[in-house]
């Protein structure tokens, strides 16, 4: 769709948009894909603009960041504006020193920072949730644990930014002053010394490999695995001595490393340990894999990055002690910042929303019990309020009418395209400074265009060269499709995706840039990926043989033989 410079942005005709106040339509509204592909439900939407906004805003007045979000769910979908903290010129450009001095400050000790000062606050409150006897309270007492569920929830995330502003502009840092120091050879070059640390969801990916090992010893699960579907599965598994002892260690998999959905933080969307399917799946595509050693993997990985450390080393020696004092400043902040990425993920974005989950399904499972809905699910088309209302609500009031109006919106929105951006084009381009950089590295830049036809351009994610056959996957439940060699193609990927990373032989994104997920884990799995492309999805088919270039941001579809 072709976009104007400035002014009023156009809107296709099935995407009518209904401002909730006027002065919104001055904004720029854009749609984040990355994170929020899918239609939002009512309840979903209810909880990002108290929790989502909390966080952000309430970490960039820790900070003086100098913008603040605003959120609007716009024909079931999300859309996010970000604007300046104050109208004054000179009030934002002090606020933008300030905010660089107290990041800079994190940075020196990031590490620390999160793990003595951070980390301990969120498993209090995850231990908190864990222990508060959801069954047993009344409902009274369950409408006071949401609503002290939400506050916590909402200190939850504040901590999520105050530990993302720093870890994302710690490895932007890096990458802006190795390219100004050693020049730029390869995109990857500063990111090599980054490789080769463990984090939550590389030990999940080893975790399961370590589950298909154990799978593939025992005659029977291996059977069953092999020849079943995956729904088949655990009722198959449940029928013999050494299945049901396989269960165990499978539930002990998804207590530690399920409990969360397969994007980012939707509540609507079932755990891993209510539905293990993508699991399962994965189980499935490596017991047919032979075996490999993922700790040397990783080993080696390290002990690459220590030999290009000293090399680079080398090359600074004859540099001013300042400037290689500041190299060894952001290079240990941006080692930190990478296990960060992905840590804060899996104790934040996925272990919190799990717990909220549980506490909005204890509501839907009663409300479902008295009649106000018809399955548990169903509370999630309702908004936070309107939640309260009924669960407080004597008699009990009938919601199904509403839901199911809902339910048919969220269908109706599910097959229309929703535009990138919505809103008024700002009136010039973004400022140039460290932050504004290190967010362009994260959600990738403007899809580019193609050079050759045929070929599709985006970032480039993680380097290498692959071919393979398409397959495009919207969502895990779809993952059965992807075989070994094959080139994994999505919208976008989060932490749950990553198993998948060592089935595909690369990996293509409509979403991201250098240090989206997606090219953080592919680059440690060591398999080329393009990101950001914008219409990987909806030009791509399922079969058609791709030529993935990580290097140079392009991906070829090879033409069939006639």
């Amino acid at each position: 769709m072709e976009q104007p410079m400035t002014g009023a942005i156009p809107t296709p005709p099935d995407f009518p948009v209904s401002w909730e106040r006027p002065e919104d339509a001055m904004l720029f509204w854009t749609h984040d894909t990355m994170h929020f592909p899918d239609p939002l439900t009512p309840m979903d939407d209810g909880l990002l603009k108290t929790i989502f906004v909390s966080g952000f805003n309430g970490s960039g007045e820790k900070y003086d960041i100098p913008i603040r979000v605003r959120i609007n769910c716009i024909n079931s979908y999300y859309y996010s504006s970000f604007a300046p903290a104050t109208t004054a010129p000179e009030e934002l450009e002090a606020m933008g020193q300030r905010a660089q001095e107290k990041i800079g400050a994190v940075l020196g000790h990031i590490g620390d920072y999160w793990g003595s000062e951070l980390l301990p606050e969120v498993k209090e409150n995850l231990a908190y949730w864990r222990s508060f006897d959801l069954q047993g309270v009344s409902m009274p007492q369950l409408v006071a644990h949401l609503d002290d569920t939400v506050a916590r929830a909402s200190r939850m995330w504040q901590i999520h930014f105050a530990i993302a502003f720093p870890f994302l502009m710690g490895m932007g840092l890096f990458d802006d002053f190795y390219r100004d120091l050693l020049g730029n050879e390869s995109a990857f070059d500063a990111y090599r010394l980054l490789q080769g640390f463990d984090n939550t969801s590389l030990q999940a990916g080893r975790a399961l490999w370590r589950l298909s090992r154990e799978a593939r010893q025992q005659p029977e699960v291996h059977r069953v695995l092999e020849e079943r579907a995956t729904d088949e599965v655990v009722p198959a598994l449940e029928k013999s001595v050494a299945g049901r002892a396989f269960l165990v260690e499978l539930q002990a998999y998804l207590n530690e490393y399920g409990q969360h959905s397969d994007l980012f933080s939707y509540w609507s969307s079932p755990s891993w340990i209510e539905n293990p399917s993508p699991v399962i799946k994965n189980l499935k595509d490596y017991i047919s894999q032979p075996d490999r050693d993922d700790e040397a993997e990783l080993a080696a990985k390290a002990a690459e990055r220590e030999e290009l450390l000293v090399q680079v080393r080398a090359r600074l020696q004859g540099y001013p002690k300042a400037v290689v004092g500041q190299f060894e400043f952001l290079l240990k902040a941006a080692q930190e910042s990478t296990v960060l990425s992905e840590d804060h993920n899996y104790w934040i974005d996925q272990r919190c929303t799990y717990q909220v989950r549980r506490v909005l399904m204890e509501f839907g499972r009663r409300l479902a019990a008295a009649g106000a809905i018809a399955q548990a699910e169903d509370v999630f088309y309702l908004t936070p309020a309107e939640l309260s209302e009924t669960a407080l609500s004597s008699p009990v009031m009938n919601r199904h009418t509403v839901v199911m109006q809902r339910q048919q919106e969220v269908a109706r929105a599910r097959a229309i395209k929703p535009p990138p951006v919505l809103g008024t084009m700002p009136p010039g381009p973004p400022p140039d400074d460290p932050m504004t950089r290190t967010l362009g590295k994260f959600f990738g830049g403007p899809p580019q265009e193609p050079s050759t036809p045929g070929t599709l351009r985006g970032n480039a994610g993680s380097p290498g060269l692959a071919r393979g056959p398409a397959k495009v996957i919207r969502s895990l439940a779809e993952a059965s499709k992807l075989q070994q060699g094959d080139i994994l193609v999505s919208e976008t990927t989060a932490p749950p995706w990553t198993p998948l990373f060592a089935t595909a032989a690369a990996v293509v994104t409509d979403t991201g840039g250098i240090l989206s997920h997606c090219a953080v884990v592919a680059r440690e799995y060591h398999i080329p990926a393009v990101v950001g492309v914008g219409i990987a999805t909806a030009v791509i088919q399922d079969g058609q043989m791709l030529e993935v270039n990580g290097d140079t941001g392009e991906v070829r579809i090879i033409p069939s033989p006639n």
